[in-house]
């Protein structure tokens, strides 16, 4: 591309008229002999807006790259409309910036996908869909202890159910730690960070004499500009980035708007321990910068944090991501949700027979809005959402509102997807396997039953527990209900309704429903007490879906089948 560049004209080759956009994202090459810059090629954050991705190249670049090079390096825009201190993402033209938006979810292993966290994770991904551009998934793995592979699995199964999909495959920041320890070289080589000698007796009793003497425990900088000389033998130093002492940082928050920060109370922090591995603070600068994150949205606790990474930002010349802190969600009497108010983790709401529409759109609306809108499409929160109409409140978990609304999905879900939303319940609790192995052979049965059954089902716990007549074997076992209904008048008129059912010629719900009242209406019996006694003999259950309904999902011959074992 350089020498592409070069064959430029004269007017198209001063420096001085271009803004860096993407060149520094070829391997290979380096543009600090124009632009300055030291940021290693694979590592700059401008991708290349007509590849979308890092790729590597030859070092013999073909003029080809003429094109490319003038397509990402432009004359310069001074307009009022585009200032050249506006952060580079929101310069470009509409298309790059489509492909430059990138959103990151960035969860901690823990055994499951909090709730919290998938709404974390739904806000990322309503976001980078909105603007055209892409999500990624970055798995902070750095406690090892904790760090299993069954707790990322438990996180990538939390997310798959919730069907919220990430691009290009998970990072572990774990597996970064070669990446961390070099920009921490970097950053002692250039002044922004020194070693600690401190011990942790001497770190503790500095503790303690803040705290009885009024103060805030903070590091007293005793390392700071010491000569390194004065390093005691065998003890392994922690790096501490050099903090300004004075002034403030400011976050502009999409969410929460302007914080400013005092800098003295931000203190020297610790980036790498004595052990060689990095601190939560500096991985994630690194990684979201290496990953070319333009916006972070992740819970309020954090928002501490985006000061100090700030620092980390400034002290490595790195442009800093737009920054969102949503408030937490709290339980429905207000405090932190937490094991006490019920379920936590994704996996659980699945086990309750929840549907992930219903989920995604109940999650959305926990701190954002829509005017009115309560019920909303996965399709119009992409269209319509943006942080703007984020609350700085936290939101109520209320189990009644998740229930009532899942409702509504299962009544509006399509037959075909309501089972295999089924099927993926049943997988998951127990007993399942045995409807699943009933449904491998009888699929079109449970559609024909479905219309009737999700009407009166919240949830696909009380969907199953509805359709379960139509597994269970004969005889059937009764409930108490159904005892008491089976009495020996109910036995006489279901000996009647054998014979009667058994002449319907077509076995369909008008035709079967005709009869029952023809017989009710001969009888001079209320359909009540024909009615009950079939429910009964058929469901083995005091309630069920409508009588007739039952009758068509069944067919005729077990039908008949049951009506005769209780006749």
């Amino acid at each position: 591309m350089l020498f592409g560049f070069l064959l430029a004209p004269p007017a198209l080759r001063d420096p001085a008229m271009y803004e860096c956009r993407a060149i520094k994202s070829i391997s290979g090459l380096s543009c600090s002999g124009l632009w300055g810059c030291t940021t290693p090629v694979n590592m700059c954050a401008k991708k290349i807006p007509f590849l979308g991705q890092y790729t590597p190249y030859p070092a013999q670049m073909k003029t080809a790259y003429l094109a490319a090079a003038l397509a990402v390096l432009r004359p310069r825009q001074l307009s009022a409309a585009t200032p050249s201190s506006l952060p580079y993402w929101q310069r470009l033209s509409k298309r790059t910036m489509a492909q430059d938006f990138v959103t990151r979810f960035a969860p901690s292993p823990t055994g499951f996908l909090h709730i919290g966290g998938a709404r974390t994770a739904l806000f990322n991904w309503l976001l980078a869909k909105h603007n055209g551009g892409k999500m990624l998934l970055r798995i902070e793995d750095t406690d090892r202890a904790r760090s299993t592979q069954e707790a990322v699995d438990a996180l990538i199964d939390g997310l798959t159910w919730l069907e919220l999909d990430w691009d290009g495959e998970p990072v572990s920041q774990f597996g970064r730690l070669h990446r961390h320890k070099e920009v921490v070289d970097q950053l002692l080589e250039s002044g922004a960070a020194y070693r600690c000698y401190a011990t942790s007796e001497e770190l503790t009793q500095m503790r303690e004499e803040q705290k009885a003497a009024g103060l805030p425990p903070r590091y007293d900088g005793r390392w700071r500009d010491r000569d390194p000389s004065e390093a005691p033998e065998g003890v392994a130093p922690a790096i501490r980035l050099k903090s300004p002492l004075d002034g403030e940082t400011v976050i502009d928050d999409e969410v929460q708007g302007r914080v400013a920060f005092p800098n003295k109370d931000l203190d020297d922090l610790v980036i790498m321990r004595s052990d060689g591995t990095p601190t939560y603070m500096l991985a994630v600068v690194i990684d979201d910068h290496d990953m070319g994150v333009t916006h972070v949205v992740r819970g309020d606790d954090h928002l501490t944090n985006s000061a100090k990474q700030a620092l980390i930002y400034k002290a490595l010349g790195w442009d800093i991501p737009s920054m969102a802190h949503i408030p937490l969600i709290h339980g429905p009497d207000g405090a932190k949700l937490s094991k006490r108010h019920g379920a936590l983790g994704a996996e659980a709401y699945r086990e309750m027979g929840y549907l992930p529409a219903a989920m995604r759109n109940y999650l959305a609306r926990l701190g954002w809005s829509h005017g009115d809108e309560e019920i909303m499409s996965t399709e119009d929160m992409v269209k319509w959402f943006s942080l703007d109409a984020v609350g700085k409140s936290a939101s109520r978990f209320d189990f009644k509102k998740l229930e009532n609304l899942n409702g509504h999905y299962m009544r509006s879900t399509g037959d075909a997807d309501l089972l295999k939303h089924l099927k993926v319940y049943l997988s998951h609790v127990v007993g399942g396997e045995t409807v699943l192995s009933w449904l491998a052979d009888n699929e079109a049965t449970a559609l024909a039953a479905l219309p009737g059954l999700k009407e009166r089902a919240k949830t696909l716990v009380e969907l199953t527990e509805s359709a379960s007549y139509l597994w269970r074997q004969r005889p059937l076992d009764l409930d108490a209900k159904a005892e008491k209904i089976l009495d020996a008048d109910a036995k006489k008129a279901l000996s009647d309704l054998h014979d009667v059912l058994s002449a319907v010629p077509n076995w369909e719900a008008e035709a079967l429903e005709a009869a029952v009242k023809a017989y009710a209406e001969e009888k001079e019996l209320k359909l009540g007490k024909v009615a009950q006694p079939l429910r009964a003999a058929l469901t083995g259950r005091g309630t069920s879906p409508g009588i007739y309904d039952v009758l068509v999902a069944l067919g005729r011959d077990e039908s008949l089948g049951r009506i005769s074992n209780q006749g």
